[in-house]
């Protein structure tokens, strides 16, 4: 036979009721930056690897103009 994974505690627990009230903007904004931050952070990453790149490439043509 088998048993239950619930407790009796479990049981007696008080149910959570949902409002009908919306959240607020921001922490609607909050909770959608939490489930994307993993895409945002490689987004923020991959641009910022771009312009240290396109940096270190203009410099780079700059000091060759400037031997010419």
């Amino acid at each position: 036979m088998k048993t239950s994974r619930r407790t009796p505690a479990a049981d007696h627990s008080p149910t959570i009721h949902h409002t009908t009230q919306r959240p607020s903007k921001i922490r609607r904004s909050r909770r959608w930056i939490a489930r994307r931050r993993t895409a945002l952070l490689s987004s923020a990453l991959r641009g910022a690897a771009y312009a240290t790149g396109a940096g270190i490439i203009g410099l780079g043509f700059y000091v060759i103009q400037q031997q010419i």
